[in-house]
């Protein structure tokens, strides 16, 4: 309402509509106290700009690239209420400058949701012949058990790699094991418990028969969750996601710090990136906040293929692209493939450069997540639960159309 009434007063006060205070006004006064996340307020802004534009007074000016939507001859009301029924009553992605994959994904987000909600309701007592519920329950958890790796040795890690002042990997390492033992060691006693409770032979807890049913559901049991990585996997992914970080961390310990680094497999991936402009300003007494990083995509190797480390920076792969791909050709993003919802990225170069400016051109800045829902809470160390960093990808257009397509990277896909 109140945006409304200040475009009536700027349109009718001015000869010439101030199209940069409208668009201000809007998305930092009016919205800006509500919405607090950058990545938000970067796309209100963006969006904003769609519409209130000087092509808005051109009579066919295109707000989507098939031109269905656009703007109409000036008429009287029914013109445009006409012109508004003659819309599709579901509107494609293109109206919201998404993808053709977009609806692809939003499909499986109401699928995932409903299915959720059946076997929320579904029985917990088993009837006819066959296993039991708890047999079931009681097979998978020895499974899982079977699995579920040693709690790392901190003694063994600490003495291999001790804390030291030109090489913070070493403390990025140990820190990574204590994170992971308290979930290993959370999992060993959990699923040694509620096999006991299965049989009777200790009370079952509320902890224990959450656990159950999570594990009859395939779902990750909530005592995980808190303690674990953040995931938006079922439970069985989760196991061989939680056994691929568990081995990436165990081939550091006995192999030495990699050459290269599976960025996904790091339970805290800020404290890596810190670390690793860290070693840069040590070594080059500079002070670390004067530091910023030059992303360059290495597209021509692959990760199995680096013999050697870097000498500034380090090198990183597992990050994956939602909304666009990497085009290898072009070596820029581009459109995403028809039904491809996610392209991993090739490797990406940090390095680490002093009173670095950032590009006002040729890049689009990409906000980088832990997992697909994109939202999260700030820590008690200041880091969000989700948010990692920003990287800078090249491109060829505008900056405002990826942000509109919802481009973004993640760390974690779902399955």
């Amino acid at each position: 309402m109140v945006s409304r009434k200040q475009l009536k007063i700027f349109v009718e006060s001015y000869a010439d509509v101030p199209y940069k205070v409208l668009n201000y006004i809007g998305a930092e006064v009016n919205y800006g106290g509500r919405v607090t996340d950058d990545k938000d307020s970067r796309l209100i802004s963006t969006i904003l700009k769609t519409y209130i534009c000087p092509g808005a007074m051109n009579t066919g000016h295109k707000y989507s690239t098939s031109g269905l939507y656009h703007v109409i001859e000036p008429g009287e009301k029914d013109d445009y209420i006409d012109y508004i029924k003659s819309l599709p009553l579901n509107p494609k992605p293109e109206a919201f400058g998404l993808h053709e994959n977009a609806e692809i994904t939003t499909s499986q987000n109401e699928t995932t949701a409903l299915l959720a909600n059946v076997l929320s309701m579904q029985p917990r007592a088993s009837a006819g012949s066959g296993m039991t519920r708890e047999e079931k329950i009681d097979g998978m958890a020895k499974d899982i058990q079977v699995r579920t790796p040693p709690v790392f040795n901190l003694e063994a890690v600490q003495k291999a790699f001790p804390t030291s002042y030109n090489e913070s990997m070493n403390t990025v390492l140990f820190q990574e094991c204590v994170r992971y033992n308290a979930l290993l060691a959370d999992m060993a006693i959990m699923l040694k418990m509620v096999r006991r409770a299965l049989v009777g032979e200790v009370v079952m807890s509320e902890d224990l028969e959450q656990m159950s049913d999570a594990i009859f559901d395939n779902r990750v049991p909530p005592t995980w969750t808190k303690k674990g990585f953040l995931s938006l996997k079922p439970l069985a992914s989760w196991i061989e996601d939680c056994n691929a970080r568990v081995d990436f961390l165990t081939s550091w310990i006995t192999n030495g710090t990699p050459n290269v680094f599976w960025v996904s497999g790091f339970f805290f991936p800020q404290a890596f990136f810190t670390g690793t402009v860290q070693n840069y300003a040590r070594q080059n007494t500079i002070a670390v906040d004067k530091l910023g990083f030059d992303f360059v995509i290495r597209d021509d190797i692959d990760h199995t293929q680096i013999t050697s480390k870097p000498e500034k920076g380090c090198i990183v792969y597992g990050i994956f692209l939602e909304g666009c791909k990497w085009d290898y050709e072009a070596h820029l993003l581009n459109d995403s493939t028809p039904k491809k919802l996610f392209v991993e990225l090739p490797l990406l170069a940090l390095i680490p450069k002093e009173e670095r400016a950032q590009p006002d051109t040729g890049i689009y800045m990409t906000p980088v997540y832990k997992v697909l829902s994109r939202t999260g809470t700030l820590s008690t160390t200041g880091h969000s639960t989700n948010f990692v960093m920003w990287i800078e990808l090249p491109s060829d257009r505008e900056e405002d159309e990826w942000v509109k397509a919802g481009v973004a990277c993640f760390l974690a896909l779902r399955y």
